[in-house]
Order: structure tokens, then C-alpha cells, then sequence
């Protein structure tokens, strides 16, 4: 086992590497320009994004016992998306203290649902499908509030909002980079501290409690926690697709489902799958690029459909 998670940092460590160097060669003074002041900010947001979203899916699915568990289906990646795109669309661009306001817009839309979801399942009588089914059904009403508020803007504002929702990291330089670490390095500090309690709830919650683990606490703190990685990734770079869900599916599979070495291991591939999957956005389609959201869903589907026909194999 040692060996398997030496090799596949190796190989995460390997792709992050290589990332900023695919496509055209680069050569002389505008092309070292080009990879320290454009490719290697991207890369290293898609390091920190990519990442965070590895280790929050895995959080979630844990807490809410279920494989489906993502910052999407429980509504903190819809109401992060809904926040900013009022923020774009209403064209509000002047920062509180040094923050933009799509970001404060972002937080304050994950923030509010996942208080929703953190308050039923602080209860302590909500089963973990009743919170999970809530959580869908507060993502599908907030799709469809960014759908209706996108229809009733202007030209200019959808096409910038219709690209944000796609997910994007091109335009991105070491300021913003810099507002984002000051969230996204105490949330993935905070989950993996977590990482006894959550390994403690994969035995079930009667038995995490006869451990001294305080189940409610344990899940209130992970999803809002999440909430705020998830609210700033999405305030930078807009909902991002499949990250969450597909990339811990593929260290449990190729590694097991403990949680000390699912947790950390999800942030570790998280961070080389993005980064790839920008380096092949970037170059994807002549004289353009994709939004970084079309790539890893157009991955993400397919991988998704085989590991469920691969697990019902498996039962059967």
C-alpha cells in the first residue's frame, strides 16, 4: 500500500508538473512571460481548487453516508453559483475591504444553504437520505433560479455569466490567488483534523458515538466548513463539475476506503486531475479554449457511468 500511494503522488506530482508546458513550445522573453505570469497562476489555482473540491466531496460523502454526496447535490455549489451570478449579471464590481463582491456574493449564497442543511442535520432526527434528498431538491430550485435570472439579463451580462457557470480559469493572476489561500488552506487544514471522527462515522453513527465522536458536531462542522472552500472556489473561478464526486470514487477505488488515506489522497489527485484537465481546455480547440467545466464533465460523465455498471457488476 506504501508503495501504491508513493507511486500515485508520484504521478499527481508528475501531471501538475508537466501541465504548464502542454501545448505550444515556449521559447525567449514573451514566452517565460506567458508561463510565469499566465500558465503557472493557473495551474496552481487548479492545484488549490482542484483540490479543495477532492477532499469536500470526500468529506461529504462520508457525513452524509452516501456516494453521491458532493458540495453539489447538497446545494453549497448551487447557492454559491446563484449568489455570484447576481453579483456579475447586476454588475457589481466594487470589492468590501479588498474582497470582490462575487466572492462575498458566492459565500453568502453556499453559506445560506448549507446553514439550511447544517440546521437539519444538527437536529439530530433527520436521517442522512432525508438530508441528502434535501439538499437535491434545494440544488434543482436554485438551478432553476439562475436559469430564470440569466433569462432576464441583458446580452452582454449572460454571455459573461453563461461562462462563469461553465467554470473558468484563465483569468486569473497571483492577487487573486492570494485572496484564495486565506480560505482554502484552513478548510482543507479543518477537514483532514477531522479525519479520525469521519474514518469513526464510516462505522455507523451508534458506534462513532460509543467512541466519544459527536456525530452532530462532527457533520455540522464538515459541511459548513466545505461550504466555505466550495463558496470561494466557486466566487474565482465558477461551478466546476464532476471534481467532487468522481475523484474520490477513483482513489477509493484504486486504494481503499479508509479515510486516512482517502482524505489526503483525494486532495493530492484532485489537484493533478484539474490541472490536467485546464492543460487540455488550453489547448483543446484552435485559436480558443474551453471552460475547464466542459472538460471535466465531459471526463466525468463517462468515468461516473462506469464505476456504477462496475459496482453493479460487483453486487451481482
Amino acid at each position: 500500500m506504501t508503495i501504491r500511494i508513493a507511486s500515485m503522488v508520484a504521478v499527481s506530482v508528475a501531471c501538475v508538473c508537466v501541465a504548464p508546458f502542454i501545448g505550444e513550445s515556449l521559447d525567449g522573453d514573451e514566452a517565460r512571460f506567458i508561463l510565469v505570469s499566465l500558465r503557472i497562476p493557473r495551474v496552481v489555482l487548479a492545484i488549490l481548487v482542484g483540490g479543495t473540491l477532492g477532499l469536500v466531496g470526500a468529506c461529504y460523502q462520508t457525513v452524509l453516508a452516501n456516494p453521491l454526496a458532493t458540495p453539489s447535490t447538497v446545494g453549497t455549489t448551487g447557492g454559491a453559483t446563484l449568489g455570484a451570478l447576481i453579483a456579475i449579471m447586476s454588475g457589481a464590481s466594487s470589492p468590501v475591504s479588498g474582497v470582490p463582491l462575487t466572492t462575498l456574493a458566492a459565500f453568502a449564497g453556499a453559506l445560506f444553504v448549507t446553514m439550511i442543511i447544517t440546521s437539519i442535520a444538527s437536529t439530530g432526527r433527520a436521517r442522512t437520505a432525508d438530508i441528502l434528498l434535501a439538499g437535491i431538491a434545494i440544488s434543482l430550485a436554485l438551478a432553476a433560479a439562475s436559469t430564470g435570472f440569466q433569462f432576464f439579463s441583458d446580452n452582454r451580462d449572460l454571455a459573461a455569466g453563461v461562462r462563469w457557470s461553465l467554470g473558468d480559469l484563465s483569468q486569473i493572476d497571483y492577487d487573486e490567488l492570494f485572496i484564495l489561500l486565506p480560505f482554502l488552506v484552513p478548510t482543507a487544514l479543518i477537514l483532514l483534523y477531522q479525519t479520525r471522527a469521519l474514518e469513526a462515522l464510516v462505522t455507523g453513527e451508534q458506534r462513532a458515538h460509543s467512541q466519544g465522536v459527536d456525530v452532530g458536531y462532527v457533520r455540522s462542522l464538515t459541511l459548513g466548513i466545505g461550504a466555505l472552500g466550495v463558496g470561494a472556489c466557486v466566487a474565482l473561478c465558477g461551478p466546476i463539475a464532476f471534481v467532487g464526486l468522481i475523484v474520490p470514487h477513483l482513489v477509493r477505488l484504486s486504494m481503499g476506503a479508509s479515510r486516512r488515506i482517502l482524505l489526503p489522497m483525494s486532495f493530492v489527485f484532485g489537484a493533478a486531475f484539474l490541472a490536467l484537465c485546464d492543460a487540455v481546455a488550453r489547448v483543446s480547440a484552435p485559436h480558443s479554449e474551453l471552460p475547464v467545466g466542459v472538460v471535466t464533465a465531459a471526463i466525468g460523465a463517462p468515468a461516473l457511468t462506469w464505476l456504477v455498471v462496475r459496482s453493479s457488476r460487483a453486487v451481482n
